[in-house]
Formats: structure tokens, C-alpha cells, sequence
């Protein structure tokens, strides 16, 4: 029997109860990139707890995933590789059916999941992986790592990069902190709900 889920830490709002920021916030993501059958869960549902903030850091969002010079491949990469080291549930369970749309082979993303280097990965996703390794265990890159990147991406896709992967943990923070999980009926990427 698996694991019992823990409840969201906030409770969901319903449309009807939103006050007039709150509705900004909805409406922001209506009609921005996300589109108007945008789903009101995961990090929107904790946003939506704080406006204010949340209509900011939908923006930052809406630019890091829609607009940045970074393929839509790599950039989806990136964000598996932060889910993965930050066990966001809910951002895998986003996430990785956007990342096979945008080309990331399914065994990449079956390395990924388990924790595994992903070895037969292409060499420029192989780069970002490095890349997003030792960002996150020594908080910054050795000139051989960046260049590395550099290399495929160039100056504005490096800026960029190194943005979707703050996001995308600010993101992950929500929702582990909120407790946002994929809908009861999707499995879970990483074992227990935590």
C-alpha cells in the first residue's frame, strides 16, 4: 500500500472566495504563455496566498520558460536536473512530459529520474547536467564547466540558464515547503511523498 500523501499546507482557494489581487494574479495567468485552461495548482496555488508576489514571479516564470535564448529542449533539461536534485514531485510531474515534447530522449529522462548521470545524453545537455551538478553542490562553476556550456549556448542562453535554474528552485522550494503534489492519481517521480 503506498505511502499516505501529506495534505497541501495551504489550503486551495476557490475562484468565488479570491479577493481582487488574487484575481490579477488569475487573470495574469489566463492570459499570458500559460494559456486560459491553465490549472490553478502547484506553485499558483501557493501564489495565490500572496498576490503580490505571486504576480511577479509568474512573470519571472512566464519569461523563463517561454522567451528565454535557451532551446526549449536544454531549458527543459535544466529544469528536470533541478526537480531531480530538489525531489520536487510536482515539478517533475510538470515537466517531464514537456521535456520528451521538446526532444529530451526518454532514457535521459529515465537516468534523471533515478539519479543517474545521464551518459548517452547529447553532449550539450551532458554539459548543462555538469554544469547544474556543481552549481548546486559547490554554489558556483569552475571556468572549464562554464565554457564548457558557453560553448553551445552562448552569452545571453548562460545568463539565462543560470536564471531558469533559480527559478525553477524557487519553485521547487514552494512546492516542497507547501506540500504541492501531483493530483492523487498521477504516481509519484521519487518514491515517497516528501
Amino acid at each position: 500500500m503506498p505511502a499516505k500523501r501529506p495534505a497541501p499546507r495551504l489550503a486551495p482557494l476557490e475562484e468565488a472566495q479570491m479577493n481582487q489581487p488574487q484575481r490579477a494574479l488569475l487573470e495574469a495567468l489566463r492570459t499570458g504563455p500559460r494559456g486560459k485552461g491553465i490549472a490553478v495548482r502547484g506553485p499558483f496555488a501557493a501564489w495565490l496566498h500572496a498576490p503580490e508576489y505571486g504576480l511577479l514571479a509568474q512573470a519571472l516564470g512566464a519569461h523563463c520558460r517561454y522567451n528565454t535564448a535557451l532551446p526549449p529542449r536544454l531549458s527543459e533539461f535544466a529544469i528536470l536536473c533541478t526537480a531531480r536534485k530538489w525531489r520536487a514531485q510536482y515539478e517533475w510531474f510538470a515537466h517531464e512530459p514537456m521535456a520528451a515534447r521538446a526532444g529530451v530522449k526518454p532514457k535521459t529522462i529515465a537516468d534523471l529520474r533515478a539519479g543517474r548521470e545521464p551518459k548517452s545524453a547529447p553532449n550539450d545537455e551532458r554539459a548543462i547536467y555538469a554544469f547544474v551538478q556543481e552549481i548546486y553542490k559547490t554554489r558556483r562553476v569552475s571556468d572549464r564547466t562554464y565554457r564548457r556550456v558557453h560553448d553551445f549556448v552562448g552569452d545571453a542562453a548562460m545568463v539565462e540558464l543560470v536564471g531558469i535554474l533559480g527559478y525553477y528552485t524557487l519553485i521547487s522550494m514552494t512546492l516542497n515547503v507547501f506540500r504541492m503534489l501531483p493530483p492523487d492519481d498521477a504516481s509519484l517521480a521519487f518514491g515517497g511523498p516528501n
